[in-house]
């Protein structure tokens, strides 16, 4: 298990009774859920977050005097209980870490409230250190911001240096699909129990589509077009699937139709793989002072076929609940918590391989962080900046969004589907079969958003 993956149990585990006690937690400083210059923050129990919480009350509530009340819980907990928290409006909660899938979702419903002016206001907090890439994709239809970034991450190639070098393999800054692939044939069996790639095949919209989704954008193809007529079964997302499929059965981890990132990152740090396409932020449990791969790891971009760039977007963040009515204090948290003072403090107090990176432009420039990330901050800023989640691939969309559509009825959608897909790679059907069958959920949806487009 990595240093990440153990922090993150431990933060599992020492949650619960904060939560089920009521307690404020670390940041709570006894000012209670109801007190005036107090605010209730709702927030996924990740590593980063529960530093946040370790640190706020000797540094933000001494500095503010805001005491902060925390409510900490599990990934698929946390989005249930911000799910009906927001949309009952009752305002208990004053800020919830969302990512950049729900926030335009909930900006479109209006249950959390824009932070244009209260970001105008602040001089401190400078939005234009903000990657790009970050701000749009937590910028609604209507032009206004709904959230900040905590930490971001896009997706890249990573490969075994050592391995390619003593094969005499060579791997471009910029690689197309075809070569990964011919690369992964090569790399395959070149040590002991080692395959070529890993590649997700495990069910869930977030697990193998988060990948799978990148290369139907850059083989040409997308889940609905423009006008929401849905192409699941069309040749490029079906071209796109195949070549997936195909590769990771040929080359991929053993055990694939049940291998997610954990997965994919254990098979990574032990030797196993060769390659592995996945998400930026794998890089740190990679070069991890204790990680047998330290050092051996090299970092491109993303795969192409049509586009020039192809990894994802994703963001946990910061927004405020419409109902509160304590949005002052509560800007005040969030632009302490996604400023670069306090990524600074996060280095000091944790340690600089802890800082919650992946939205500020500064970040990049800082000689403290590059010290520990100096072999994968170069490509992860890089990757970020070329995201682009309104164009992620070669024709208009309906919805934001790289790896994801940006529209409730995904995470049902995508699932469903990845089951189908997640089949094949097993030889349970074929590829055809399981667009075919995401064809009709597809058509389903998209008759939903069709018709409320012609009854406006």
């Amino acid at each position: 298990m990595s240093r990440t993956h153990i922090r993150a149990a431990l933060a599992a585990s020492t949650v619960v009774p904060l939560v089920l006690t009521g307690c404020a937690g670390w940041g709570g400083g006894g000012g209670g859920e109801g007190g005036a210059n107090s605010i209730s923050v709702l927030m996924v129990n990740n590593p980063q977050m529960i530093d946040l919480q370790r640190l706020t009350a000797d540094n933000f509530t001494r500095q503010t005097g805001i005491d902060v009340n925390f409510t900490v819980l599990p990934e698929n907990d946390v989005r249930d209980k911000i799910s009906q928290e927001f949309s009952s409006q009752a305002g208990q909660y004053d800020v919830a870490s969302l990512s950049n899938f729900e926030i335009p979702i909930y900006a479109k419903s209006k249950w959390i409230a824009p932070l244009d002016d209260l970001v105008a206001a602040d001089t401190q907090f400078d939005q234009s250190d903000i990657l790009a890439p970050m701000t749009q994709s937590l910028t609604a239809d209507d032009g206004k911001l709904y959230g900040e970034p905590f930490y971001g991450e896009s997706s890249f190639l990573m490969y075994r240096k050592d391995v390619f070098q003593s094969a005499g393999l060579t791997m471009p800054d910029k690689p197309t699909w075809q070569q990964v692939a011919d690369l992964a044939a090569q790399a395959d069996g070149k040590q002991p129990g080692m395959r070529g790639i890993c590649l997700r095949g495990q069910p869930g919209w977030g697990q193998i589509f988060a990948p799978l989704t990148t290369v139907v954008n850059t083989f040409g193809g997308t889940w609905f077009e423009k006008n929401w007529t849905p192409k699941v079964d069309g040749p490029e997302f079906a071209e796109a699937t195949r070549f997936y499929v195909d590769l990771v059965r040929a080359h991929g981890e053993n055990g694939a139709p049940q291998a997610g990132f954990t997965e994919c990152l254990n098979n990574m740090v032990q030797g196993n793989v060769a390659m592995w396409y996945d998400a930026t932020s794998a890089a740190g449990s990679l070069e991890a002072a204790d990680s047998p791969v330290k050092g051996k790891v090299g970092y491109v971009a993303a795969p192409v076929v049509k586009t020039k760039s192809a990894g994802w977007l994703y963001a946990w963040s910061w927004s405020i609940q419409q109902a509160s009515e304590k949005k002052e204090n509560a800007w005040k948290f969030i632009s302490w918590a996604s400023s670069r003072q306090y990524e600074e403090l996060v280095g000091q107090k944790v340690g600089w391989s802890s800082v919650p990176a992946g939205k500020r432009a500064s970040t990049y420039e800082n000689q403290d962080y590059l010290g520990v990330a100096s072999a994968f901050a170069e490509p992860t800023r890089a990757a970020i900046e070329s995201a682009d989640p309104r164009n992620p691939g070669v024709q208009p969309r309906p919805a934001i969004g790289i790896q994801f559509i940006d529209i409730p009825e995904f995470t049902d959608l995508g699932t469903q589907v990845s089951q189908y897909v997640s089949s094949a790679i097993a030889g349970q059907m074929s590829v055809d079969e399981a667009l075919d069958r995401g064809q009709r959920l597809a058509e389903d949806v998209a008759e939903r958003y069709q018709s409320r487009e012609e009854g406006q």
